[in-house]
């Protein structure tokens, strides 16, 4: 595993674990990586400080304190007990108020909009021109600061 720091288009930083360096090449070609504030896939790799594992003797003698963040930065890697606290219960009220579509997200949104299909609360997965389709056309979408947890039968 190895963590990146990132930053996107619009200048927000956050940082990401991928199983390797090869790996995230391959996601971020395929437009699979995304900015964890906004969603753009417009990402690459922010300038890092090195992890160096300090002594044994150091390691248990330093006390290591949070490095400050700027306003717009998240670190994904550690978040907080409040942001996990909201997420958690942000996917909670999505759950229970909202039909899990699974990778039909896409046509499914378009249907209700264009009214081929009730209209009703629906989260699932789209690929990211799936979405940009959908904004484009001005189906209302948005994305979640989370990844849906696959329904199984």
């Amino acid at each position: 595993m190895i963590q990146y720091a990132l930053k996107c288009s619009e200048g927000h930083c956050f940082d990401s674990w991928f199983q390797s360096a090869a790996a995230f090449d391959k996601l971020l070609a395929a437009g699979m990586v995304t900015c964890a504030v906004c969603g753009c896939d417009k990402v690459e790799k922010a300038v890092m400080t090195p992890r160096v594992r300090p002594a044994r003797n150091a390691a248990a003698e330093a006390t290591t304190a949070p490095a400050p963040t700027k306003p717009d930065q998240i670190n994904m890697a550690t978040p907080s007990p409040e942001i996990e606290k909201v997420l958690s219960e942000l996917r909670r009220k999505v759950e229970e108020n909202s039909d899990y579509v699974g990778k039909d997200f896409a046509s499914e949104a378009r249907k209700i909009h264009l009214g081929d299909a009730p209209e009703r609360a629906i989260y699932g997965e789209a690929k990211p021109e799936e979405a940009q389709a959908l904004v484009e056309d001005g189906v209302p979408v948005a994305p979640l600061p989370f990844v849906p947890s696959r329904k199984t039968n």
